[in-house]
């Protein structure tokens, strides 16, 4: 049997290699299931042939890259991309904001699985937490969508103001402050956490918590109007979609001035703004930023052969 040995938290451990947690590790960086496990199963005749009992976690990792590049460098890269976050103590919290329809859910959960972060939330649900735990006449544009929040405004706008962006804006900045207690917890406790969402709007959530290296946000935006009410059709053609198309019909004026609000906000605060029309193009762009900012060679001394 063989043995890989590695540390968690300054702790070491001892554990059997095994082809199928290997496989799982692979498939993160987008490699075929099947593929995956065969190349798992090379790398377990390769150590029986040299004839190791014992090897690091580090060792076994700088093996499997080593022969990744030589069959597809491509996946060698996204797999040392992936090792490097892993191997970070922090924990890491990733927040994926943008207008309603971008597509913020699908990138998160993907996200998620390709990192192996299990958990993961939407700020509706915070939301909806938020609605049971006050009354409608305390804060009732949080019982509104995002888009629609300026029907409850209690004080209309002066008419120089969008009335639409000043509803939008009350709205937000209620939801961030359990935003703000999700990520707070999510640190103190050491879990990383994926959370997305509407209200994921940079500016509204606390600056000393989004400033932390192990934090980092990302807006989605669709640039195309006619592309970005596609995919309207395209979620509420869902047979679990409770959600009803021609609410987002009567109101994409609506979520077409948050999304430029989004762009806005992304671009004064200097929060990457990525364009998700490829889903591969847009979660392979957030697993680079991240290695850049939270899993840098510096802090992980990713060992290589």
């Amino acid at each position: 049997m063989i043995m890989v040995e590695g540390e968690v938290s300054g702790k070491k451990y001892t554990e059997p290699f095994s082809k199928g947690v290997l496989a799982r590790s692979l498939t993160r960086a987008e490699m075929d299931a099947d593929r995956a496990y065969i190349f798992a199963s090379q790398i377990e005749s390769y150590l029986r042939k040299e004839g190791i009992k014992v090897i690091s976690l580090d060792d076994l990792v700088g093996i499997v890259r080593s022969k990744l590049r030589r069959e597809d460098e491509e996946i060698a890269e996204k797999y040392g991309l992936w090792r490097r976050i892993r191997k970070c103590s922090e924990p890491l919290i990733i927040l994926i904001g943008g207008a309603s329809g971008v597509g913020t859910s699908s990138i998160a959960f993907e996200v998620a699985n390709r990192l192996g972060i299990r958990n993961m939330t939407s700020t509706d649900i915070i939301r909806e937490v938020m609605r049971k735990m006050v009354s409608k006449d305390l804060l009732p544009t949080i019982f509104e969508s995002s888009y629609t929040a300026y029907r409850s405004l209690r004080i209309p706008p002066p008419p120089e103001l969008d009335e639409i962006l000043i509803g939008f804006r009350d709205h937000v900045d209620t939801v961030s402050v359990g935003v703000d207690a999700v990520i707070e917890r999510a640190l103190k406790e050491g879990i990383s956490i994926v959370i997305e969402g509407v209200h994921i709007v940079p500016g509204f959530i606390n600056e000393d918590l989004v400033s932390k290296h192990n934090v980092a946000m990302f807006i989605l935006t669709l640039q195309d109007e006619e592309i970005h009410r596609g995919r309207f059709y395209s979620r509420c053609r869902q047979l679990w979609a409770r959600r009803p198309l021609q609410r987002y019909m009567n109101y994409f004026g609506a979520i077409r001035k948050t999304h430029k609000y989004f762009e806005i906000q992304a671009k004064k605060f200097d929060v990457p703004a990525i364009e998700n029309i490829d889903v591969t193009t847009t979660i392979d762009y957030i697993i680079e930023t991240l290695t850049k900012t939270y899993g840098s060679e510096e802090d992980v001394r990713e060992t290589e052969s």
